[in-house]
């Protein structure tokens, strides 16, 4: 690579980084990150290697998987990014598993930005999708579309989030880089980067196709990040994390093990410790007109809005059932104080043994609203006021949002937060449900576990955490980098 000088400001860089070493340094001291050099795991790199290689282009396409959140995949992809284009002078394309995905890898260099011995003054112009610098390098964060992937041709192209990413969006997007005329002899490279969450999805064809190809393939995890010589995140933090998720799910996005369809979506012991023979108590049970247990405890409440149950329904659909549960919520853990389930009548009896529960309990009722929320909301029986207030409240279950919903569900059950009366077909229902059921085109999670989950969703107490990035290291004035202006 040859020697540049760029002026910038009142300093100028007397050459760009030539060694792993000089690359590092580089980062931290311009852009005010450190990032990991440490390897812990045994099959696993130092995430600054695969920064590193990538940079360099020690290979044509390099493949990254590393933990969820844990990982700073898209922090890294972001530095890397400002690294190609301010020193190489080059083109760099980002393309996320979805727009928004693209825009927040493009969003994440803002912070490097900020540091005192960032080159401000090299940047010509920024918009939402691109960062022009003066030199001729530049940054163009792309829709997840055929039409976008197909235009621009950088040197180096970086995907991030792949396994969320449609196949062919992303062969479309391979061709993307080529060498640059004035700089012939810099080489493309491409990085695809993801957590491995399906077992038949994107990521595991591109795995697939890295060995077949001869692409390298880096992994690390969170035991990289927070290595205790130069790591950024906390035990704290790990700890934390792992009383939110699934325990199937950390196997898999945390500690890299291969996703896989046969596994119980839901630990079997905390299945056992949820559902509970001593909370049928003798009396308290009684069954009505529908093929299920109606009550389990009588209301404790005046039935009002602000009464402390949540009721979440899933409505029949074709040859499957209605069910409806009703949980206490005013103290930990929530207790499902009614349960029923009945074939599908029609649609008014259907709704008014629905409603049933919520009327007589009081507070808030959920219930699926894909593909039927016009036709069911026409039939429920509330106020406006209720919904505006969300007592009553209709969702729509799709995508990411269906996935969430489901994930935070698990993960309450997992960590003691839900309680159930051993109530034998929802016992069930949760007890053999599979990752296939929740997670893949085709599948359908029981009406008793959807059930569970709306009414989950409906918590008041939910709890948020920004996305944790590499550690940002204290600005320093000084660098090695800079020579006296001239």
């Amino acid at each position: 690579m040859s020697v540049n000088k760029t002026l910038v400001s009142t300093k100028v860089f007397q050459r760009w980084p030539q060694d792993d070493d000089e690359l590092w340094w580089f980062v931290w001291a311009i852009w005010g990150y450190k990032i990991p050099r440490t390897k812990v795991c045994k099959d696993h790199v130092a995430p600054f290697t695969a920064f590193a290689n990538a940079y360099f282009a020690r290979d044509p396409v390099a493949v990254w998987e590393a933990s969820r959140g844990f990982g700073g995949k898209t922090m890294m992809l972001a530095l890397l990014a400002l690294t190609e284009a301010l020193t190489l002078n080059c083109g760099v394309t980002i393309l996320g598993g979805s727009g928004a995905q693209s825009q927040m890898a493009h969003r994440s260099t803002d912070s490097a930005w900020e540091n005192d011995n960032a080159p401000k003054d090299a940047v010509s112009k920024t918009t939402l999708y691109d960062t022009i610098l003066k030199g001729g390098g530049w940054i163009r964060s792309l829709m997840a579309s055929q039409t976008a992937v197909r235009g621009p041709h950088p040197l180096r192209l970086l995907l991030d989030e792949i396994d969320e990413m449609d196949l062919k969006i992303l062969e479309g997007a391979q061709g993307q880089p080529m060498r640059m005329v004035h700089h012939p002899n810099l080489d493309t490279g491409t990085v695809m980067s993801s957590t491995h969450q399906h077992p038949n999805g994107t990521m595991t064809e591109i795995l697939k196709r890295a060995k077949e190809n001869g692409w390298s393939i880096a992994k690390w995890c969170y035991k990289e990040s927070s290595n205790p010589v130069d790591g950024w995140l906390t035990q704290t933090e790990i700890n934390r994390k792992k009383t939110e998720i699934p325990k199937e799910m950390w196997k898999s996005e945390y500690d890299l093990q291969e996703p896989s369809f046969e596994g119980r979506a839901i630990d079997t012991d905390c299945v056992e410790r949820c559902f509970r023979d001593d909370l049928l108590e003798t009396g308290s049970v009684f069954q009505g007109y529908d093929s299920g247990i109606c009550s389990i405890e009588e209301p404790q409440f005046a039935p009002t809005r602000y009464a402390p149950y949540v009721t979440g329904v899933d409505w029949a659909k074709e040859e499957h059932n209605t069910c409806c549960a009703t949980f206490r919520t005013d103290k930990p853990p929530w207790k499902c104080v009614s349960w029923k389930q009945f074939t599908r009548v029609p649609w008014p009896v259907t709704v008014a043994r629905a409603e049933a529960p919520w009327k007589r309990y009081g507070g808030k009722f959920v219930h699926d609203a894909t593909g039927l929320g016009d036709v069911i909301d026409d039939y429920i029986h509330c106020s406006e006021i209720e919904r505006r207030q969300h007592i009553v409240e209709g969702m729509t279950m799709n995508g990411a949002k269906r996935s969430g919903m489901f994930v935070d569900y698990i993960a309450a059950i997992e960590n003691g937060l839900i309680l159930y009366p051993k109530i034998m077909k929802a016992y069930e229902d949760h007890k053999f449900l599979t990752n296939e059921d929740l997670f893949t085109t085709g599948g359908h999670p029981p009406d008793s576990f959807v059930a569970g989950a709306l009414a989950w969703a409906m918590r008041e107490a939910t709890r948020t955490h920004a996305a944790v990035t590499p550690e940002a290291v204290p600005r320093s004035s000084g660098s090695s980098w800079f020579g006296a202006a001239r």
